[in-house]
């Protein structure tokens, strides 16, 4: 068999040809893919752009819900472009990775002022220069709303391939990612390409899975070079390993006498980037002279307990500080008084939403239509 990018240092051999490895993909896509999801329907560069970033780092029963509100309220480019930054990461609460929701709205508001309201889907490198899209994510959206062929490699298709292939090494180095891209390349046919994409995506997340690939059941599983060696729980390797650094905060929990909370705009890059929080500080010294400064009739409670709030490269241990003043002088910019009884439709890092949901009854949960 020839090799393929015989130029390539670390060329690969490919098991299959390209026209018999999608041949075996796309007939058991016909009969176990998954065909019926809300972003299947009414395919528009819009609406799957949307899905392929909620979807990054989140799964598929989880990104549903949150589609169908975001599209309830967004229903095309333009009304996403149009909207605060506020009420877009409040709909995007609970997904995680902000940045993501801060780059939606970013790229929404290029779109229209740079494209005339319509995806560059023509191109991918201009696709790929929009905020928060990459190479593989670019790809997607062009193959799976315009049918062209384009290559993808996200992490189910990574997974797929490693194993396929047993490629050696972490899939984050760039040798081993190039390697990827050029077996991605060799297999994507130029036919039926909107199934091939969604079958890669859908045969990593239901059967060559991180965890138990269910191997048996797999179309590829008699030419697969980990299972044939036993090792594919081996496959990928998985990123060298870095102690995970531990962070503390303290978070204000500032309520006035009609039980509003005290919330302060992060800044929008970095932690949170965007999102309202408790005010935080480094140690009870600078809480204590923030309140001295700001609010010295303020009565300070006990600190609660601590919990730990675990982000992709450190953890972070939060120490919620409770306290309480009758008024204090009006907030400027960059802050407000949030009333839990009547939430705002503002968007909020997670485990201050988790601690405003302990002070009263009531929901932080997205509204369900516009």
């Amino acid at each position: 068999m020839k090799k393929f990018y015989p130029d390539a240092m670390t060329a690969t051999v490919p098991v299959l040809e390209r026209e018999t490895f999608a041949s075996r993909l796309l007939t058991w896509y016909d009969q176990h893919g998954r065909h019926d999801l809300p972003w299947q329907q009414d395919r528009t560069p819009y609406r799957v752009w949307v899905s392929e970033i909620m979807l990054q780092q989140t799964q598929v029963t989880t990104v549903i819900p949150y589609f169908e509100r975001f599209m309830a309220r967004f229903p095309d480019v333009a009304s996403l472009a149009e909207a605060s930054q506020d009420e877009v990461l409040h709909l995007w609460t609970g997904l995680g990775y902000y940045a993501r929701g801060r780059n939606l709205h970013k790229a929404a508001q290029v779109v229209m002022a740079e494209h005339d309201g319509r995806f560059p889907v023509d191109s991918l490198e201009a696709m790929a220069q929009l905020p928060g899209i990459g190479r593989s994510t670019a790809g997607a959206i062009i193959a799976q709303s315009t049918g062209q062929r384009a290559v993808i490699l996200d992490g189910n298709v990574k997974r797929v391939l490693t194993r396929l292939q047993a490629v050696e090494g972490w899939p984050g180095r760039p040798a081993v990612e190039r390697e990827l891209w050029q077996l991605a390349e060799h297999y994507t046919p130029h036919d039926r390409v909107v199934d091939f994409t969604q079958a890669m995506m859908d045969l990593g997340a239901t059967l060559c899975r991180r965890g138990q690939p269910d191997c048996p059941r797999c179309p590829f599983h008699d030419v697969c070079l980990a299972h044939a060696s036993g090792e594919q729980r081996r496959f990928p390797e998985s990123k060298p390993k870095k102690t995970t650094p531990l962070r503390t905060t303290r978070m204000l929990l500032l309520r006035d006498a009609g039980g509003r909370v005290l919330l302060e705009l992060r800044p929008s890059t970095g932690l949170w980037g965007g999102l309202w929080s408790l005010p935080q500080f480094d140690n009870d010294q600078d809480l204590g002279r923030w309140l001295d400064e700001h609010a010295p009739a303020a009565e300070r409670g006990t600190p609660q307990t601590s919990f730990t709030h675990v982000f992709s490269h450190f953890r972070l241990e939060i120490t919620p500080v409770p306290a309480s003043v009758e008024h204090m002088d009006s907030v400027s910019e960059g802050w407000r008084w949030y009333d839990p009884q009547t939430p705002d439709s503002v968007g909020l890092a997670a485990p201050v939403k988790k601690l405003l949901q302990t002070l009263s009854p009531f929901t932080l949960s997205p509204p369900a239509g516009p």
